[in-house]
């Protein structure tokens, strides 16, 4: 009997997806070791408060986005192999920094650092776009994101019981306990950091990675791409003054924990940040677009802003919905009894819903890049995703109604119709998910020597979707939040069919690293 294709450790190429999904695992492992321990935090630590913990999470998606952007220009110039390496060995710092500080500020500063290793999801995108062909590239993609994915879970589901039994209880740390977990946790990374390092190669057959040679912004095709570079550049900016204003309106002790000066220092630094990439860019790109841009180094940039959009509208959303849809099934369904009068919908029943929400993950995305490689039309499968998206979000806004006073309850009564609504909740996530396994699917070919930076900007466009969609909650009740997100997913349907072009050799089962030489490089020849 034939062994599954991703079985089979006898290929190198494989070997290589697992250890580099578990360089992923690790990195959401890692970022979102915080929540599961917060509340053990807030009984160990008498300053801390309800308000710092929310100043802390906050923090932890901050950096998050650039990361991402700077991180996918890195594995363009060294190799996703030395930047996996080196992200995983750094991240440990901040790790072990923040597991035994004792001032807010120790644990704010090394938080915000800690973020940037949520920009690690990126680099195995072009480590496994390297190894396998594009029929492949699909299903490879959905393994390695919908398994790496899982090491967020992973630490809700094991650091309490890592931090209060193994070092509280066993190691007898007691309260001190959560601190070594963190600290493990951190260790963790740098160990595998430093052994991945030396188990991967960059590529196959004993090829020799040649990056761009000199990091800098993408270099477009027109002058009409050059504009939409700069104009869905603004968002990964503003996305950061959102959060600058989310963190200066709160307050601890009655006093704003950003000053109203140092507010507007960071919207100018901001701005200042923006219109440096905007002269970098134009520096780079008009001597390349006057001399005229060789066809083979041509791409279409209006398919990365068609993939930044699906990214935004399907993983913006889904760490949206995750943050809200506990107190959603918990509010709607409160009223639901037993035969004994007992309440179904606690808390922990609400929780365990929300978590099948990610828990698809596992299945769901490789689902997504496996269609994207078995059906004839790439764009075709993303569409249908994104249809699929509208149809779930629609589904999800009416699973309650309005009651007095703004109150939510089931549109349904009965039993019955919280199966049913389980049904939709799941169906929906897998079509979310799905989604983002086929935008991968697509990405690692539409240019190949700049898989790293395509990937990035679509990776920070899915931060940036959770940062506004999250907004946006916050100002809206829950059915009117998922009928705009059923909207964001119908829009960039739109888009996708508008201007997502099907990538050339699709579905080629010739591995091509061909690395074109730097045209900056060329062209300041």
């Amino acid at each position: 009997m034939k062994k599954p294709e991703l079985l089979d450790f006898s290929q190198e190429r494989i070997r290589t997806l697992h250890y580099t999904w578990i360089a992923f695992f690790i990195t959401f492992y890692v970022w979102f070791n915080m929540a599961p321990l917060a509340t053990t935090m807030l009984r160990d630590m008498a300053w801390l408060t309800k308000e710092h913990i929310k100043i802390l999470a906050i923090c932890n998606v901050a950096l998050t986005i650039p990361a991402r952007v700077l991180i996918g220009a890195l594995i363009d110039k060294y190799g996703s192999r030395s930047v996996f390496s080196g992200l995983m060995v750094l991240s440990a710092v901040p790790a072990l920094f923040f597991a035994f500080g004792d001032t807010f500020t120790q644990l704010i500063i090394s938080r915000l650092f800690l973020g940037s290793v949520g920009a690690g999801f990126v680099i195995g995108i072009r480590m496994v776009s390297q190894w396998f062909p594009p029929k492949m590239i699909g299903r490879a993609e959905g393994f390695y994101a919908g398994w790496g994915n899982f090491g967020s879970a992973w630490a809700a589901m094991t650091l309490p019981w890592v931090a209060l039994t193994f070092f509280g209880e066993w190691l007898g740390l007691g309260s001190e306990g959560w601190r070594w977990a963190l600290a493990f946790n951190g260790l963790v990374s740098l160990v595998y950091g430093v052994v991945y390092y030396f188990i991967v190669k960059d590529l196959p057959e004993g090829k020799k990675f040649s990056g761009v040679k000199k990091a800098a912004p993408m270099t477009v095709s027109s002058y009409g791409d050059l504009v939409q570079y700069l104009v869905w550049s603004i968002p990964l900016v503003g996305a950061m003054a959102i959060l600058t204003w989310r963190i200066s309106s709160v307050k601890v002790n009655g006093e704003p924990i950003l000053p109203e000066m140092l507010t507007i220092v960071i919207y100018a630094v901001l701005a200042l940040f923006y219109l440096a990439h905007v002269i970098k860019t134009l520096q780079v790109n008009l001597p390349i677009l006057k001399a005229g841009v060789p066809e083979k180094d041509r791409y279409h940039w209006s398919s990365v802003a068609a993939l930044n959009s699906t990214y935004f509208a399907n993983f913006g959303a889904e760490l949206a919905v995750v943050s809200m849809l506990p107190m959603f099934f918990e509010l709607t369904f409160k009223s639901l009894t037993g035969a004994d009068g007992t309440t179904i919908m606690t808390a922990t029943m609400a929780g365990l819903i929300a978590a099948s929400f990610a828990f698809v993950n596992l299945f769901a995305r490789p689902l997504g890049g496996l269609l994207s490689d078995k059906m004839k039309s790439r764009k075709n499968t993303m569409l249908f995703y994104m249809v699929g998206i509208t149809i779930g979000f629609l589904g999800m806004a009416n699973i309650a109604s309005h009651g007095a006073e703004g109150s939510l309850v089931p549109t349904f009564d009965g039993m019955w119709w919280l199966g049913v609504s389980v049904v939709i909740t799941i169906a929906c996530s897998i079509f979310v998910q799905g989604a983002e396994g086929a935008t991968f699917a697509v990405i690692p070919m539409i240019k190949k020597n700049m898989t790293g930076q395509i990937a990035g900007m679509a990776g920070a466009y899915g931060n940036v979707g959770a940062v506004v969609y999250l907004v946006i909650f916050s100002l809206v009740d829950s059915i009117t939040f998922f009928y705009i997100i059923a909207s964001g997913a119908a829009l960039s349907f739109i888009y996708c069919a508008m201007f997502l072009r099907e990538p050339k050799d699709s579905f080629s089962d010739k591995l091509d690293h061909s690395e074109h030489e730097d045209v900056e490089a060329v062209s300041a020849q």
